[in-house]
């Protein structure tokens, strides 16, 4: 039995079908004020910030954009052209650059009790992760994440043990924070919004946190969260070398990301920032093709929503081919190869 934290009222209800369709928004929501909050790097809005417009354009079309950072006028002007944005709050100031939790929390919250927001949406990436618990907590309020259905102004669907059942959450908070899960939102349009864009309140706290430094791994692939084809490789690779030698060519073939479950990336055959699974990136490409992964329930979590899933396992009773929409029993260090080679023909 759940306890109701503080003024919140929990409902849930498990079950193993996916969400009825969402319902209209009622008069009253029509009525709310939502804002989106978008994460931007290196001055450039990300996808996550997208779909949590989308979600936020559920409970009727008064949102409001969030964005900070240094000489984010820019990316300002490219927000106030999304659709369904209608005004853009911008606070220019280079202690928000990298979206440090502990510096952008305390501003975010000022700016949320000054404009009366009933809704704050973010994507649940990294960064509304970090953020949202502890805005949440300056507002004394509860946090509601990884939401991938809008029944209502209050009630909202988030899934639980790694997707197999499904959590309808309904919160008396007055102020609902909630993180949306990417791939359960389409991206706004970036074009036809016409937003007018104004200067926050930035309290200019004390900054006691500093970024230092950060060592990305860079790639000419796609990104893996967006992509719209992903090759991913397991545990069977059985080292980094075979890992390099057969998911890359097969990847660069299909003009695809690179992903890897989470066995792969902890047994040291790539790096942690292509993990796919519950602890890693959640995706939903066109297709989603895997070798070498076992399917562990885990890793279902993150790459279900994929809209074809193609796996290739020497072991026919594997899980993954029970999600999987084509199949193909093999050693994967011939198979693999071969399907490459008849891509690059």
């Amino acid at each position: 039995m759940l306890s109701a934290p503080r003024s919140s009222v929990l409902r849930q209800a498990h079950h193993f079908l996916r969400p009825s369709n969402v319902r209209r928004p009622s008069a009253f929501a029509r009525l709310l004020s939502s804002l989106a909050v978008l994460e931007q790097r290196e001055g450039k809005l990300q996808n996550a910030s997208l779909s949590a417009v989308t979600a936020a354009r559920k409970l009727g079309d008064s949102i409001t954009g969030f964005v900070a950072g240094s000489g984010v006028k820019a990316v300002a002007e490219e927000a106030a052209k999304v659709k369904g944005l209608g005004k853009i709050i911008m606070i220019d100031n280079s202690s928000y650059d990298k979206g440090l939790p502990e510096n952008y929390a305390p501003l975010l919250a000022e700016n949320i009790k000054k404009e009366g927001f009933t809704h704050i949406f973010v994507g649940h990436s990294a960064f509304g992760k970090n953020l949202m618990p502890r805005v949440a907590a300056l507002l004394d309020v509860q946090q509601i994440s990884d939401v991938i259905d809008i029944q209502s102004e209050d009630t909202f669907v988030r899934p639980i043990y790694a997707g197999n059942a499904i959590l309808t959450v309904q919160s008396s908070d007055k102020i609902k924070i909630v993180t949306v899960r990417g791939t359960a939102f389409a991206a706004a349009e970036a074009k036809g919004g016409s937003a007018e864009i104004v200067e926050g309140v930035d309290p200019k706290m004390e900054i006691k946190t500093e970024w230092m430094s950060e060592d990305l791994a860079k790639s000419d692939r796609p990104d893996l969260a967006t992509a719209t084809k992903v090759v991913s490789g397991g545990r069977g690779l059985k080292s980094k070398e075979q890992f390099d030698k057969i998911i890359p060519p097969l990847a660069d073939a299909l003009g695809a990301a690179i992903g890897a479950s989470r066995a792969a990336v902890d047994s040291g055959f790539t790096d942690n920032s292509l993990q796919v699974g519950q602890t890693g990136k959640n995706v939903a490409p066109q297709l989603y093709l895997c070798a070498g992964i076992s399917g562990a329930i885990q890793h279902l979590a993150g790459m279900k929503d994929s809209k074809v899933i193609a796996a290739i396992n020497k072991d026919g009773d594997a899980p993954i081919f029970q999600v999987a929409d084509v199949g193909l029993v093999g050693d994967l260090f011939d198979k693999v190869p071969e399907l490459t080679e008849k891509l690059k023909q």
